[in-house]
């Protein structure tokens, strides 16, 4: 099974130190976001990200997107950061709404599944935030077998996946809920999934700035 360690905000506890260890060696961790326990692996490293498609029996032509812990992070992931991208930016993030970006063409196939383009969300995790800070961008695909309900704990995370995780990172109880709000930024800006952001909020922001949400 798994080793847990409980994820604080103290960084000197060594618990970042040895995530980083982990990832380091194309290991898998799980992590706490705001609503679901996630899958966490290096968005550079290819031979964990497709660990990641094989714990979660999910096939690779779907891509996997990615957390960040803030802004400055987005220059190894995307190629372009569009105005509507950045308005959207000011206005939820850190929170629930993934944005689609032109993809950097660094970024492993397996991570994009060859679409060109890469989806990133800056979650509203203290913790997960430090810990992105440490180590850089992880992927952010729920920790669960596909088709599964989203573990809510580290203990749940343990009863599925403790045999094929190298770290649980135990933030306690993630609230659950809806998962990410999703827009495409790229070409036309499109609202590809209503999540806890309404299509409203998203109208309204855009709106503000002098643009407007395409069709779906």
């Amino acid at each position: 099974m798994a080793r847990i360690l409980s994820l604080q905000l103290d960084p000197s506890n060594g618990v970042f130190e040895e995530a980083a260890r982990v990832l380091r060696r194309s290991g898998v961790i799980a992590m706490p976001t705001e609503t679901f326990y996630a899958l966490g692996a290096s968005t550079s490293d290819k031979v964990a990200i497709r660990r990641v498609c094989a714990m979660k029996e999910r096939p690779q032509e779907k891509p996997i997107l990615a957390l960040i812990a803030d802004r400055t992070q987005l220059t190894a992931l995307v190629d372009e950061v569009t105005s509507a991208a950045t308005t959207l930016m000011e206005r939820f993030w850190p929170g629930p709404l993934t944005l689609i970006f032109s993809a950097s063409p660094l970024l492993p196939e397996v991570l994009t599944s060859g679409t060109g383009s890469v989806g990133v969300r800056q979650p509203a995790h203290a913790g997960l935030a430090l810990l992105l800070r440490q180590v850089g961008p992880l992927t952010g695909t729920s920790a669960n077998r596909s088709g599964d309900q989203p573990a809510r704990t580290a203990e749940e995370v343990q009863t599925t996946l403790g045999s094929e995780v190298d770290l649980i990172l135990d933030g306690g109880p993630t609230r659950g809920g809806l998962p990410s709000t999703i827009v495409d930024t790229v070409s036309s800006i499109r609202l590809l999934r209503e999540g806890p952001i309404s299509r409203h909020q998203i109208e309204t922001a855009l709106n503000m700035a002098g643009m407007a949400l395409g069709s779906s």
